[in-house]
């Protein structure tokens, strides 16, 4: 916490700097009137009113330096909750929510970090982060059944102020500038994690081998190695053939970890916690990566629970820059919880049912195969499920060149089941299909409401030219935020290139790739 009380320093001498010109009329008042939620900001910031900033960067800067305050009191008011929890189920949502405070305080911190050099869409992408975190937290509570005793003592005005922050950002989808890529990778990629994905063999840190022919025998003790390692360098993990029951937690201080495993029908990583069996959602992943840089490659990550266990997740990402290559997501409901943070998925293969594909980063899955399973009796099988909740967020689920298909034991219950393309987790759910192929298991609706008139007017969902029989728009719904895309240049603010500052890997099979449409 020694970092938290430095910036505790820096947050003061902020806060009380005085400035006498070019004020505008109104003072920190005026201020706050420009943001959402202009009440909080008034009572934290108005009381000394001859410190007003001139400019919007300056109360911007106070802004993520008020919300780094309010949420680092937050944190220590929810650490004095714990004995209060009376059951394990308030203790579970109780220890995610600690984890989620100490993520958005680091999100926060790492925002205004001088030493960061932090672009305008890095902010609006942490920031985002630390909302996600916050709504996370309040969702484990409720999904759990116990959301009338620990959850109101925890009430705070953190979101607000984070949503007050990110108001003052820039949400343009378009951040690319023509040197961005060099040799077909973006630049966030270094030139050896290049040869890393472009390599058909790996040299690996570390070998994890059941049969004990490697290094180690499980993955959890490669782990504790890279933990061990000095500096923050590309550290990879070769993960021998092998079903490797584990659940495995890849941390904010595990940065450019890659896992290589002997391709996805091989090299499995299994769990089976699930809401059913007493986790969160945001718990029950088999396999939890939230450093920084991490890079995965032919392995299947997978969450046995099955669909009568509700909420179950193979894989939750809220790792920033990372990358799945040729990837396996087995589940039934929540298979890929794509938590926060920018990701990409290249040619990867996704199982499930219920909302299979969820969360609210900023994602682009490309060239992936993507399957509808069948679900238990009554349900809807629904791809997608995007969670952004505020309209500054720069998140959301785009699918491109990808196929949407019936995975084998669907195929002779096709006529049973529905499946749509998504519904709105959230008041500002988004999600777009460009350039897929969408089979007819797709119901001629399209999209699925998720409590009746709940966002419908403010999500954005959209369709680019896709393909296949369950492509087709006439019968598509008729809500305020669904579009039938028609113009390039829309489509295109969805593309790697331009919607999470990344870029598709060159494909090993030489499909032809393109960093746009």
């Amino acid at each position: 916490m020694a970092e938290f009380l430095l910036l505790f320093i820096s947050i003061s001498s902020f806060l009380f700097q005085s400035v006498h010109s070019n004020v505008p009329s109104g003072g920190m008042n005026w201020w706050c009137n420009q943001t959402p939620y202009p009440e909080p900001c008034k009572y934290f910031m108005t009381h000394n009113p001859n410190y007003v900033p001139k400019h919007k960067s300056d109360f911007k800067k106070m802004a993520i330096e008020l919300a780094l305050e309010r949420a680092i009191r937050a944190e220590g008011n929810t650490k004095t909750l714990g004995p209060k929890c009376r059951n394990e189920r308030e203790k579970s949502a109780w220890a995610d929510c600690m984890k989620l405070y100490q993520n958005t305080i680091l999100q926060l911190n790492k925002t205004i970090d001088p030493n960061t050099k932090c672009t305008d869409f890095d902010a609006q992408t942490w920031l985002s982060t630390a909302l996600t975190n916050i709504e996370t937290c309040r969702t484990g509570f409720v999904e759990l059944g116990v959301s009338d005793f620990v959850l109101p003592l925890m009430s705070n005005n953190v979101s607000k102020l984070i949503c007050n922050t990110l108001a003052l950002g820039n949400n343009e989808t378009t951040h690319e500038t023509t040197n961005y890529y060099k040799n077909g990778f973006p630049r966030w990629v270094p030139p050896g994690d290049r040869r890393l994905l472009q390599s058909s063999s790996v040299r690996p840190n570390i070998v994890v081998a059941q049969d004990g022919s490697g290094n180690v025998r499980t993955i959890r003790a490669a782990l504790d190695a890279a933990a061990r390692r000095s500096g923050n360098g590309r550290f990879v993990i070769q993960v021998r053939r092998g079903v490797y029951r584990e659940n495995v937690e890849i941390g904010n201080g595990l940065r450019n970890i890659m896992l290589v495993g002997d391709g996805m029908t091989n090299t499995i990583i299994t769990g089976s916690r699930s809401v059913g069996g007493g986790s969160t959602t945001f718990n029950s992943a088999t396999v939890i990566v939230t450093g920084e840089g991490f890079i995965a490659r032919g392995i299947t990550f997978r969450n046995t629970a099955g669909p009568q266990n509700n909420q179950a997740v193979a894989l939750r990402s809220g790792a920033d820059l990372s990358v799945f290559h040729r990837c396996g997501f087995e589940g039934y409901q929540d298979t890929l919880y794509v938590h926060s943070q920018r990701q990409f998925y290249k040619e990867c293969y996704i199982y499930g049912t219920v909302d299979f594909i969820f969360g609210n980063a900023a994602v682009v899955l490309q060239n992936c195969m993507i399957y509808a399973r069948r679900p238990m009796n009554g349900q809807s099988n629904v791809v997608t499920a995007q969670g952004r909740s505020d309209p500054n967020q720069n998140t959301g689920i785009s699918i491109q060149n990808s196929r949407i298909m019936a995975s084998a034991d669907l195929v002779p219950v096709l006529g049973s089941f529905r499946t749509f393309l998504g519904r709105p987790w959230r008041q500002y759910s988004r999600t777009v299909y460009i350039q897929t192929y969408l089979d007819s298991l797709v119901n001629p609706a399209g999209w699925l409401e998720w409590d009746g008139n709940f966002a419908l007017n403010t999500l954005y969902y959209g369709e680019y030219r896709n393909s296949g029989p369950g492509s087709g728009t006439g019968r598509r719904v008729r809500w305020r935020g669904y579009r039938v895309i028609t113009s390039a240049t829309e489509a295109g603010r969805f593309t790697p290139a331009n919607f999470i500052a990344g870029r598709s890997w060159l494909p090993a099979t030489g499909v032809p790739f393109t960093a746009g449409l």
